[in-house]
Parts: structure tokens; sequence; C-alpha cells
């Protein structure tokens, strides 16, 4: 009997020895979670025993249970290192097909494949929602393999110009008249910006600003030109049509604008929004692109402020030329946002967290990775940042919870307790040796 104890005694021991040694052989394992060796008595009783005097028998290992706090950062200049910061998991699955086979883990090492799809290293696909890219909101919370396009879709033409400014009032008309862009001094500011054809091609749209003080104080000319890429500028005059007569400006040089007014409180008082005549009718050598092109100019919150001449938003809505993948980003909430060389940036779906009633529950597969059981309780689905879920950190990852000084102390505690069960053992064979010697 005492023998059949002291062996369990070796058994723990070696048990706890193991956890402690493997626990220490992944202190740089990134998402590692330590392990705990826990183990309960043995006691045996029948009728025909006395509780009383029964001594117990031993030892038994009762479970293995891993310890799921988090671990320290360490920071990377990776965008796609990704950690938790808090409860969640990332899931990611081996087959890209089947997505709804998948794993948990809390070590957030990804990067692009061939195909640009988000992987770990053992090429495991990192599973996300599908986001509408206009709402940022998730469209369905089915997960899928996260890719990233490394081109953004079709050229786009420009369409409508968005343009918010302030025109200073103290201007005094231009020194010469009429306006000519090749003129400075025939306007008082200017200002440029990039669109692009139907084709993709880039021109620059010039804007011309020119006071109509002091017989015409709170009242401005704006005309429009556009430069190919042979470097000539084409005016781009403005369509009359449905613009009240006393705003059309035509200086009688081939140059047709419009004019602004201002209140005396600096508010515009004019029609906000004009359209252009087509670039073909401009005279713009479009190369095959389509010529019937025309721009919307629409002044959104434009002033005429005692204060400097100021752009607050010159932008193109709609156009854009085929774009290449620039970089790569993931918020807090886990969005991806790629950003594209032709400045569109566009969030590509967003990084799904998983969690479990029981995470001592799940059980291990290795390379720090677990699978959901019985025990665990089913995946419950959600978004970073939200409910119970951590957020999301990107150019950081998760070290192991190892506490190595903890680790070493219980290696000795470990390596004593197999000294002492061994020792037992020895006692109890000297007992036999002298029970046989017995004559």
């Amino acid at each position: 009997m005492s023998m059949n104890i002291a062996l369990s005694g070796l058994s723990a021991a070696q048990k706890d020895l193991n956890t402690t040694s493997n626990n220490i052989a992944n202190a740089n394992t990134y998402g590692f979670k330590e392990s705990r060796a826990e183990f309960a008595d043995v006691y045996s009783n029948s009728i025909f025993s006395n509780s009383k005097t029964t001594t117990g028998g031993g030892v038994q290992t009762s479970t293995v249970a891993q310890q799921f706090h988090e671990g320290s950062s360490i920071y990377t200049n990776n965008p796609l290192d990704l950690r938790v910061s808090g409860t969640g998991f990332f899931a990611v699955a081996a087959n890209k097909n089947e997505p709804n086979v998948n794993s948990l883990t809390r070590n957030g090492a990804f990067h692009l494949n061939s195909d640009n799809e988000i992987v770990n290293a053992e090429n495991n696909f990192l599973l996300g929602y599908e986001v509408n890219n206009d709402t940022k909101s998730v469209a369905s919370y089915e997960p899928k393999p996260m890719k990233i396009s490394d081109t953004f879709g079709q050229p786009q033409k420009s369409n409508n110009m968005n343009i918010s400014l302030n025109l200073p009032n103290k201007e005094t008309q231009p020194v010469n008249s009429p306006f000519d862009p090749q003129n400075p001094d025939s306007f008082n500011k200017s200002t440029s910006s990039t669109v692009y054809d139907s084709l993709g091609k880039p021109y620059k749209l010039s804007t011309y600003y020119v006071a109509e003080s002091p017989t015409a104080a709170n009242s401005w000319q704006v005309y429009y030109t556009v430069t190919d890429a042979a470097g000539t500028e084409s005016p781009l005059n403005i369509d009359p049509t449905n613009l009240p007569a006393n705003e059309v400006v035509n200086n009688g040089t081939g140059h047709v604008g419009h004019r602004m007014t201002f209140d005396t409180s600096g508010k515009m008082t004019s029609t906000d929004k004009f359209r252009t005549v087509s670039f073909q009718a401009a005279g713009v050598n479009v190369g095959g692109a389509d010529g019937t092109q025309t721009l919307s100019m629409n002044y959104e919150d434009t002033t005429q402020y005692a204060a400097p001449f100021e752009i607050r938003r010159f932008q193109d809505k709609d156009g854009a030329t085929t774009g290449y993948l620039s970089n790569v980003d993931i918020d807090p909430d886990g969005n991806i946002l790629a950003s594209y060389s032709n400045g569109k940036d566009l969030v590509v779906g967003r990084v799904a967290m998983a969690r479990v009633p029981n995470e001592q529950g799940l059980a291990q597969q290795g390379g720090t990775m677990w699978k959901v059981s019985q025990e665990s309780g089913e995946v419950i689905w959600g978004d970073a940042a939200q409910g119970s879920f951590g957020a999301i950190k990107n150019g950081t990852l998760e070290q192991s919870n190892i506490d190595m000084t903890q680790e070493l102390v219980d290696l000795i505690s470990a390596q004593r307790n197999f000294q002492a069960s061994s020792r037992a053992l020895d006692v109890n064979n000297q007992l036999q040796q002298n029970i046989l010697q017995i004559r």
C-alpha cells in the first residue's frame, strides 16, 4: 500500500515538473497561457474498513488548468500585429472555405499571404465581418476570412467638387482687367486641385477669384480653367442654364464665370452650386475618355469675413485613378482600413472577436490555439471594444503570461516533492528487504 502511495507521489511530482517546464519553455511564445497542475487526494473506503483509521491512497492529477489572465505587451512596427486589451479571442480557420470550423487564439502575429489574405504563422486565416463602407456598420455577423485588395477599383471621373473657403472682405480690384489666368495682376486669389477623367487621367483644375470692389464691395467673380498633361490651360466655363443672368460673368475673352455675392454678415447670398460645361465643349484633349464630363462646383459654408484668404475644403468627392495598396491600419474597434496611392481609404472589414462562457473548458490544440468543447460552451461572437470584448491594439503583441520567478520557485518545489516521494519509495523498498530476510 505504501509503495503505491509513494508511486502516486512520484507521478504527481513528475506531472508538476512537466507542467512547470512547459511554462518556462514557452516564456517567449506570443499569446501563450500558463498551465497549473492541480491535484487531489485518493481515498478509498468500504463497509469492511474503519473510516477513522483509514489512511489516504495517495495523490492523483485532477486537471491541468490554464490561466487566462493577460500577458504584458511588446510593441512592433507591423500594423498587422494585434493584441486584445481585455477579454476575447481572435478566430482563425485552417480552411478559408470552411470558416465555421475555426479555432481561438490570443496570438495576434498576422501577415498577408501571396493572395493578400490575413493569416498567422501556421497559415490559418483570420476571420472577420463584412462592413458597409458608407455606414461603417457590420453587414452580417457571419465570420469570413479577411482579404485586402492591393488595388482599389476602376478609375472614376470627377463629378462633384465640394468647396469651403473664406474670401477677405478688404480686397480691392486687381490692377489689370479683364481677367487673364496668365496675368497675376488680373485676379486676387487662386487655388488648384486635381481632377480625373473616366480613364483615370489627372488634370489640374484651377479656380480664380476676382474682387469687384469698390463698385461692389461684397461681390466676387469666379473663373475656372483645366490644364491637361501637355500643359495646355483651357477655360472651363460655367453653364449659364438655370443660373440668374446677373450671376453670369462674361469677360469677353472667352472666360465665362459666375458672380458670388455676400451680405453684411459675410454669408453667401448667391447661388452656391454651379455646373460647368463639358470638357469637350471646353476644348480639353481627353484622349479617348468621356468628353461629356462636367463638374459641379458646390460651395459649402463659403464666407467673406475680415480674415485672410483660407481654403477650408477643396474636395473631389467622386474622382479617382487606379490606386495601389500603400498602408494598412486597424483601429481599436477592429476596423481594417486600407489606404491606397490614389488617396482613397477603404474599410475592408472588421476583425471578429469571440469568447466562451468558460475559458478553462477550452481544449488545447497547440500553436497557442484552442478548440471549443462542451465544457467551454459555444462561441459568442461580437465586436472589439463592445460589451465584454476588449479593444484591439495594432502594432502590439501579447506576450505569454508566465511569471518566470514564480515558475522557478514552483520548479524547485516540484523537485523537492519528487525527491521526497522517491525517498518514501526507497524506505518502502528497504522495509520489504528486511521482511524478506527474516527467518
